[in-house]
């Protein structure tokens, strides 16, 4: 017979087990609070603009903190835009040149530069593999705190991104939720560690696979594929993304 603390343990186990959410409604319920919250600052966003700008020709263009104005609602505008794509709902699948375009102003913002030439300049991304892929690079920008650059390798089945700047590095745990949607849920415990396990869940509700690039100093890289296999071994350094 089990005794009584063992069964209030098991008891508590199985009350998580039942209440934790899975992906799917976890990432339909980060959809929709986004899409509403761009809705409604994108319209009051885009109004401050306006407004500054018609100060800003009124002022023939020579108030240096009217231009500051306009620039700071110019870079909250992509900002919410960046936003929108990654966590909003999915819309259509994402060319190269639009991904590029949408990512390269708020990376600049924060000394980091995008570099996707190695990929086909036609290339064009799903709109789920699109996400994760915004998300990632979300994710990846964490990792560069002084600044640096997000190298993206592949093609969108197969993708490798890789950092490389001073004190870069991938969020500690990245490597260990990647495959396991109880550990991305778990780790949802902060507004400035989110982005890791929303980008895992989201890659998880959407098969997409998530794979560590490993080597000799540990995470190097993260690698995106299309679809997920009955078995996939770990990656390492000299042999990913080429």
């Amino acid at each position: 017979m089990l005794s009584p603390a063992v069964m209030e343990k098991t008891a508590s186990q199985n009350r998580r087990e039942t209440t934790m959410p899975v992906p799917g409604e976890t990432i339909r319920l980060v959809e929709l609070i986004c899409a509403r919250l761009c809705h409604d600052l994108g319209g009051l966003i885009g109004t401050v603009g306006n407004a500054i700008d018609m100060v800003d020709e009124e002022a023939g263009g020579e108030n240096e903190v009217v231009a500051f104005a306009s620039s700071a609602a110019k870079a909250l505008m992509q900002r919410l835009r960046l936003i929108r794509a990654a966590w909003g709902p999915e819309t259509d699948p994402l060319m190269l040149t639009e991904l590029t375009a949408l990512v390269t102003s708020p990376l600049a913002a924060r000394r980091i530069v995008f570099d996707a030439g190695a990929l086909p300049a036609a290339c064009v991304f799903p709109a789920p593999t699109a996400r994760v892929v915004v998300n990632l690079i979300l994710l990846a920008a964490d990792g560069l705190p002084r600044g640096g650059t997000i190298v993206l390798l592949g093609e969108p089945a197969d993708l490798i991104l890789r950092i490389d700047g001073s004190g870069a590095g991938w969020p500690v745990g990245l490597a260990a939720i990647m495959r396991d949607e109880a550990a991305a849920i778990a780790a949802l415990s902060g507004v400035r560690s989110v982005q890791m396990p929303l980008t895992a869940l989201l890659a998880l509700s959407r098969k997409l696979r998530l794979s560590p690039v490993l080597g000799p100093g540990g995470l190097e890289a993260v690698r995106l594929q299309a679809a997920i296999p009955a078995s996939w071994p770990i990656a390492t350094g000299p042999s990913a993304g080429g």
